[in-house]
């Protein structure tokens, strides 16, 4: 992540990771969730936030989950069902369920699917906000297969050359495991910079770069600016102008939309609200294509001769996604993971509020 991004020194507040798992899971509980889906949507959270995407993490998206489920936005005991199926596929209604608790059941169901007939592919509708896609993505990767995942969600995004927004920031996840290596995990929105991140530069008081957002009217914001209150812009596509590729960001987003709502029997969120966001789940069973030992030690070589790669002047190395996220990840686990104080005095409200016991720091 954009050190941009990341809490300063002097805001950070360390947390150990099994007390964030305790007290997260404890405040599912409160609002109505099983200790099982608790503790999923706990799991979740905090290990995004152990990866360092502090954008999906507890930071971010507790407090909005919170929200939601106390407004009764969320469903939070959904009856969600297989509405088709075939031996590899299936296709999931949600029924108003939070998608970070029902990924995993999905990304599973996928998971087995590829364990019998090679590749298992689940798409979802009337779900609700999936969080990290990466992490559904990495469930595979632990279980000798690439997995994939995306998420198609509310629009924001203007397509290139528009002045109205068709598509969510519409990420996409791959991950893949090697040998020695850490695994690769790429990760990105099909926007220009990922929503949640601009709720990051506003807490740490960080401005958004050149071509990250339009105007309403839709024109590119092309000089670096302050994070302008909500509704008051569009954002772009990945790529951010047209000279930039733009164009790029826009079909990926598009490509999401055909794999993750078409694919669920739907229409995109802009045309009908009624069958939520909707998510696309990928499991690819490596024994299925190639021998496993063989694909992880191919793996290992070619990241291996990535990091290796004569790095260019001022720069330190050269990376590979997921490279960071498993560092930042070492050092979490060791040191605790920094919240932003700001999202302590919030814990310090809601546990108050909820009855539960307070969130130990470090």
């Amino acid at each position: 992540m954009l050190d941009r991004f990341k809490v300063p020194p002097a805001d950070q507040v360390r947390v150990a990771e099994a007390a964030l798992r305790q007290t997260v899971a404890a405040i599912f509980e409160k609002v109505n969730l099983t200790p099982e889906d608790a503790a999923i949507g706990a799991d979740v959270l905090v290990t995004t936030d152990l990866r360092g995407v502090e954008s999906h993490g507890v930071s971010n998206m507790l407090r909005s989950y919170v929200q939601s489920y106390q407004k009764g936005d969320y469903n939070p005991r959904p009856n969600w069902r297989i509405v088709r199926e075939s031996p590899s596929t299936a296709t999931i209604d949600g029924d108003g369920g939070l998608g970070i608790i029902l990924g995993p059941k999905a990304m599973r169901i996928a998971i087995d699917k590829a364990k019998t007939v090679g590749v298992g592919i689940v798409t979802m509708y009337n779900g609700r906000h999936l969080g990290a896609v990466g992490h559904h993505a990495m469930l595979a990767a632990k279980e000798d297969m690439v997995g994939m995942c995306m998420t198609a969600t509310q629009p924001g995004v203007v397509p290139t050359f528009g002045a109205e927004a068709r598509f969510g920031t519409n990420p996409v996840a791959i991950a893949a495991p090697a040998k020695t290596q850490p695994s690769v995990l790429f990760d990105v929105a099909t926007s220009a910079v990922a929503g949640n991140k601009i709720g990051l530069a506003a807490r740490v008081g960080s401005n958004l770069l050149p071509g990250w957002i339009a105007d309403r009217e839709g024109n590119p914001i092309v000089e670096e600016t302050p994070v302008l209150p909500r509704g008051q812009y569009f954002q772009l596509p990945l790529g951010g102008t047209r000279e930039q590729g733009s164009h790029k960001g826009y079909g990926l987003a598009l490509m999401v939309e055909i794999m993750a709502t078409m694919l669920s029997g739907t229409l995109p969120f802009g045309l009908d609200r009624s069958t939520g966001y909707k998510h696309f789940f990928a499991a690819y069973n490596i024994a299925a294509f190639a021998d496993v030992a063989e694909f992880k030690e191919h793996m290992d070589q070619m990241l291996e001769w990535l990091r290796e790669t004569r790095p260019a002047p001022g720069q330190e190395r050269v990376l590979y996604p997921g490279l960071l996220e498993y560092e930042e990840e070492k050092e979490r686990r060791e040191h605790g993971i920094p919240l932003h104080k700001e999202v302590i005095q919030w814990f310090g409200k809601i546990t108050s509020e909820l009855g539960v016991l307070p969130l130990v720091t470090l």
